[in-house]
């Protein structure tokens, strides 16, 4: 959890949007999808990525926001669609993914920069998602998706910062992780192959890539799918990339990798635990020196703003956020007076040593009553809300452990847990040649060897490097 932030368009706003633009005839829906107006598409993609700045949050660092976009925007300049209001973002992400929105709105996670080596093997992903957006594969996938969302058990929480789990997506973000159809993702390729070609980028870059994406695990704990649940196999792509590579007449020069690993340089690498983790199922977050713990089996995602967790059953979530309220007795007061929320019972209590309300509420939501618990703690110069709920039918269930959940909440004390502090990237030029274990062996990472050689799209330990070669290393993190 990193900042306060509110939730965008609602999905049912989204699907009005789609349902406004689409035909109802069986046969030819789906090409009426791919049809939606550009305004509306704008709508939904501006809508959507607002969500994802929000929820997900942005990498800080302009200088490399700066070269993502310029070395995206050419590309879209040249596109088919030069006219959309292109851009070009790194989210605060460990998982190596990249994604499209409609209207031409792309992101990339810095777990994928980490990942990659040079400007040519980025011109080729920020090309893939450039074609998806070029070809609406994006416009239809959106659709399909809220389509698919009427009816989840829970509907939409009243606390407007938080939309709760559903069976197809988690925290309202999986509208942006859309799963393209087999063509869609070869036809994506192909266009990014021509848009990085017609700019002189060196394309067999993009064999790299996918082996790279192939080889990595996925063992951070992220709000954001792998990139291996949301794109095909990386060995079918890379034999389709080596077809399409002999059609090509001249292949471009430009690799550009020693000024990529200097943008990337000193970023941070995997999980950052300033801004919260897990340790086991309680969560620890050094900044705002708080901690709490899940129930056995929850499943939790940490969020800009929240904290979301979900039973095994997916009929209960547990959801810490933010309150804007001066104090916990006017957050209480604040929650109580919404429309349709009916407060049973509310008593002062302590919880972790702090002032905190806890009330009892049954609250009408799009999806049915739900009766819940909500903990409303000072801590600092902040106010927590620490809502644990569900279908009124069902919560009886989760009671005693959302209870225990809700009265886990407490500050951090541990000195070692407050002074944590991320690993980050970190650039060597070899002075002479050696392998990938040498190397290891003379400027030691906080990583295995293993996931070195994958970050640096080498072998292996027995690999040799060049002297004078630019090498990953990943430093910090305690």
């Amino acid at each position: 959890m990193k900042t306060i932030a509110a939730w965008g368009t609602s999905l049912m706003t989204l699907l009005a949007w789609t349902l406004a633009g689409c035909a109802t005839n069986p046969v030819t829906g789906e090409r009426q999808l791919a049809l939606v107006s550009e305004r509306k598409e704008l709508a939904m993609g501006q809508s959507a990525a607002a969500e994802v700045r929000r929820s997900i949050g942005l990498v800080g660092d302009r200088g490399l926001q700066n070269y993502v976009a310029a070395t995206g925007l050419p590309l879209a300049r040249t596109s088919e669609r030069p006219n959309l209001p292109w851009s070009f973002q790194v989210v605060d992400d460990p998982t190596p993914n990249a994604f499209a929105l409609p209207g031409g709105f792309i992101f990339v996670t810095r777990g994928l920069l980490n990942l990659m080596n040079s400007q040519a093997q980025l011109a080729l992903v920020l090309g893939h998602e450039i074609g998806h957006v070029t070809t609406r594969h994006s416009v239809t996938a959106i659709s399909r998706q809220q389509l698919a969302q009427i009816g989840l058990g829970l509907g939409t929480i009243f606390v407007p910062e938080v939309r709760p789990f559903g069976d197809a997506i988690g925290a309202g973000l999986g509208l942006v992780f859309l799963k393209h159809g087999r063509d869609a993702e070869r036809q994506a390729d192909e266009l990014s192959v021509r848009y990085a070609s017609s700019h002189s980028f060196d394309v067999r870059e993009g064999i790299n890539v996918f082996e790279a994406l192939g080889r990595s695990g996925d063992a951070q704990r992220s709000a954001l799918p792998s990139w291996l649940t949301t794109h095909p196999a990386p060995a079918e792509r890379t034999t389709a990339l080596r077809e399409q590579l002999k059609l090509i007449g001249a292949l471009g020069s430009i690799v550009d990798r020693s000024e990529y690993l200097n943008q990337i340089e000193g970023l941070v690498y995997g999980t950052n635990p300033r801004q919260g983790f897990f340790r086991g199922q309680t969560f620890y977050h050094p900044q705002l020196r708080f901690q709490f713990t899940l129930p056995p089996g929850w499943q939790a995602q940490n969020l800009t703003h929240a904290v979301q967790a979900i039973n095994p059953q997916r009929d209960a979530a547990i959801v810490l956020t933010l309150s804007r309220a001066a104090s916990h007795n006017a957050a209480a007061l604040q929650m109580a007076v919404q429309p349709g929320i009916r407060v049973v019972d509310s008593t002062s209590e302590r919880i972790g040593g702090l002032p905190a309300v806890l009330s009892a509420f049954e609250a009408q939501t799009e999806g049915g009553v739900v009766r819940g618990i909500a903990a409303h703690i000072a801590h600092g110069d902040r106010v927590y809300e620490l809502l644990g709920y569900g279908p009124v039918n069902r919560f009886g269930g989760s009671t005693h452990e959302i209870e225990r959940a809700l009265a886990s909440f407490a500050p951090v004390t541990d000195r070692a847990t407050l002074s944590v502090q991320p690993r980050r990237v970190g650039i060597m030029r070899l002075p002479r040649s050696m392998s990938l274990a040498e190397f290891a062996q003379a400027y030691p990472s906080s990583i295995p060897i293993e996931e070195l050689a994958v970050i640096n799209q080498i072998q292996g330990p027995g690999s040799r490097i060049d002297a004078g070669t630019l090498v990953k290393r990943i430093t910090g993190g305690n």
